[in-house]
């Protein structure tokens, strides 16, 4: 478990870094990885140029581990997430990775979840819900 968890650590850090420190030795070949919000990315070169790009128009400013699970060949990882676009709009939502594992400890497949982290109770006031006038945030 030590291991896949150094694993899952680098690849946070690399995208708080800015760096590609082993895309390669991390994905399988013919990964599957799945944003929170749709995208789908279907090889390790897709995803080595979806990094690479990404970086490009935005920082990953937060991208923290609070826990991780473990079992047989899954881990899921519960984590917190905050990133600035270059045109000054900031994202911040909590999230889960739910990540299938090779024998060699790679990464075939990583699919993620996410949660608003700005919550509320819409019956704070009463039996009647009171919704805030937002638009929701699917992630």
């Amino acid at each position: 478990m030590d291991e896949r968890e150094r694993i899952v650590r680098l690849w946070f850090d690399m995208w708080l870094m800015r760096q590609d420190m082993g895309i390669g030795d991390i994905f399988t070949e013919d990964v599957v990885y799945t944003e929170s919000w749709g995208p789908e990315y279907r090889d390790r070169d897709t995803v080595a140029h979806w990094f690479s790009e990404w970086n490009t128009r935005g920082r990953v400013i937060v991208w923290d581990i609070r826990r991780f699970f473990h079992s047989e060949n899954q881990t899921v990882v519960e984590w917190r997430f905050k990133n600035r676009m270059n045109s000054g709009a900031v994202e911040e939502f909590d999230g889960v990775s739910i990540i299938e594992w090779t024998e060699e400890n790679k990464i075939k497949a990583l699919k993620e979840f996410g949660c608003n982290c700005n919550n509320y109770n819409p019956y704070q006031f009463g039996d009647e819900p009171r919704f805030r006038d937002e638009k929701a945030s699917w992630f």
